[in-house]
């Protein structure tokens, strides 16, 4: 597969590493991102007693089905990702590592990841597990390339770990867990639209449909931005209106939601990269704060 010529320098300048090419392609930083979001998800469920052993076998096996789902994702769109300046130099598309490797590991980790947690945690967050990977591989994958609604699948996905980090510790859905579920659905329109709008071209080049790539003009991604970002506030404080948090946390969810409504308004205003940009870094601080507040105010 051909990829423009300076991806294909950046590839054959790039030092291989075996570790680096692993963790690549299991998305490490997502990983751990995931696993962050289950333990909001255990923490607020278990109240003030965490069972210590439950949470470390939940926190191991959510980041294998994470692994493996990623590991399975870069093996089915390796070539649109060898069409992408950002993409090309991972390790399928720039031949670094075989795919019947990557099939091996992305199975392996997803199947063992998954009988981890129904066997030492519980059933009901096995299946979560399971349901994620579902929606991932074969439906959300499958539809980038085909319709712009693609995002909305994949913020389902998406939105799954916190609530099984809330049925590993409780072994039941709840009302919090569908908070947690809203919250983490919401906030991922403004952080991927905004990503989607700063490589808009690439994108394009790998042929995906996204919003931004159809919307030339930005109008319409910039009222999806703001929309979201709008539904985001009373969601976000809802965890204190249910008794799960406490007021430092309704103050800092409520100043965070603020902020996003407006960079997502700036960005509105302008349609410039630099604001989605800003944008992006928004949502990148919004969520590991109100995590981590969510949790200390629990906890607290």
């Amino acid at each position: 597969m051909k990829y423009p010529i300076e991806v294909q320098r950046r590839v054959l300048d790039r030092e291989e590493s075996p570790v680096a090419d692993f963790l690549e392609l299991i998305k490490f930083r997502i990983g751990i991102f995931v696993v962050l979001s289950a333990l909001v998800g255990f923490v607020l469920g278990s109240g003030g007693t965490l069972d210590l052993t439950r949470l470390l076998h939940m926190l191991l096996a959510t980041f294998m089905v994470s692994s493996g789902s990623a590991a399975l994702n870069q093996l089915i769109e390796r070539d649109q990702d060898a069409q992408m300046r950002r993409t090309a130099d991972r390790p399928l598309p720039a031949g670094r590592l075989d795919p019947e490797q990557a099939h091996l590991i992305g199975v392996v980790l997803s199947a063992v990841g998954i009988g981890y947690l129904g066997l030492w945690v519980n059933w009901l967050t096995s299946v979560l597990a399971a349901l994620t990977i579902v929606i991932y591989l074969l439906f959300y994958t499958p539809l980038k390339p085909r319709s712009v609604h693609n995002t909305v699948v994949g913020a389902i996905s998406g939105a799954l770990p916190p609530v099984g980090g809330w049925t590993a510790a409780t072994g039941e859905l709840g009302v919090g867990a569908g908070v947690l579920f809203a919250i983490l659905f919401l906030w991922q329109f403004p952080h991927f639209f905004s990503i989607a709008w700063i490589y808009r071209e690439d994108y394009a080049r790998g042929g995906y449909r996204m919003l931004s790539v159809e919307d030339p003009g930005g109008s319409r991604t910039a009222f999806q931005m703001v929309l979201y970002s709008l539904v985001l506030v009373p969601f976000s404080i809802m965890p204190w209106f249910l008794g799960l948090t406490g007021a430092v946390y309704f103050c800092v969810a409520l100043c965070l939601s603020a902020s996003l409504v407006v960079f997502s308004l700036v960005f509105a205003k302008s349609r410039a990269r630099q604001d989605a940009r800003r944008l992006l870094r928004a949502t990148l601080v919004y969520l590991p704060v109100l995590w981590m507040v969510m949790v200390l105010d629990r906890l607290s």
